[in-house]
């Protein structure tokens, strides 16, 4: 495969749960567990992306990569961006943003979502959906939604459970009831220069959905099917618990 960034955004203030990225997850901080999982892909460097001292500390003390970026960015999105000119990256080469609070992601995604970057030089944007099997998860705002189009592309995100069946009905035996979008990104350098200095939406802001900033000014993200996971991802105290019970098991952190 050829070359790729990865880039993981930090910020050490959290609403829910302050100092997330430092969060101790059976002996290692949480950040140091993502930036392993990256590693463990085909990415030719890791960087984490913060605007914390105590996070860059904790990541130089492992021994990753850190680039410092401003505390003004609204999302990770936008601080990527920046790093993209602290790289001084050439147009088209590719960066996969990889959340700073999945430290169980499987290393096979991120090689997924880059791989639709480099074998289709078209595609300036790229992310992953899985099939939504139950009702409740297609129902949950937490789990985003996306639509596609006939040739892959994304037509819309929402929080609410899209396409919504008019009669009600349940989805035949063996079908899904949508696709849910895995918080992953891939995207070319000259692409998020452009995003950062496109206004902010209405639709992006009611939704709290950064991605929609570029469906409403016209970008067209691929997403590729995949029948994978992210993992859990760490929001809250009781997703913290749940990834010490896992870690705890045999298998402890996937590495496919």
């Amino acid at each position: 495969m050829p070359g790729f960034i990865v880039i993981i955004p930090a910020r050490f203030a959290s609403t829910r749960l302050p100092g997330k990225p430092l969060i101790d997850l059976a002996g290692k901080s949480m950040i140091q567990r993502v930036y392993e999982q990256a590693t463990a892909s085909s990415a030719t460097t890791v960087y984490v992306a913060t605007d914390s001292v105590q996070v860059a500390e904790a990541v130089s003390a492992f021994g990753g990569n850190v680039l410092m970026t401003s505390a003004e960015h609204g999302s990770g999105s936008e601080r990527l961006a920046e790093c993209v000119d602290l790289l001084e990256l050439a147009p088209e080469d590719c960066v996969v943003n990889v959340q700073g609070d999945e430290p169980m992601l499987p290393p096979g995604l991120i090689d997924d979502v880059a791989a639709v970057l480099l074998h289709d030089e078209r595609t300036q944007m790229s992310t992953l959906a899985t099939p939504i099997s139950t009702q409740a998860e297609f129902e949950n705002p937490n789990a985003v939604k996306v639509v596609l189009d006939g040739e892959g592309r994304a037509l819309y995100f929402s929080r609410a459970p899209i396409p919504f069946r008019r009669d009600g009905a349940a989805p035949a035996d063996g079908a899904a009831y949508g696709l849910r979008h895995l918080g992953i990104y891939g995207y070319r350098a000259s692409f998020l220069r452009e995003y950062v200095n496109w206004t902010r939406t209405e639709i992006e802001d009611v939704e709290a959905l950064e991605q929609l900033r570029a469906l409403w000014h016209g970008a067209r993200i691929r997403v590729d099917v995949t029948h994978q996971t992210l993992g859990p991802g760490i929001d809250t105290q009781a997703d913290v618990d749940h990834v010490l019970q896992l870690l705890k098991q045999p298998s402890g952190v996937p590495s496919e």
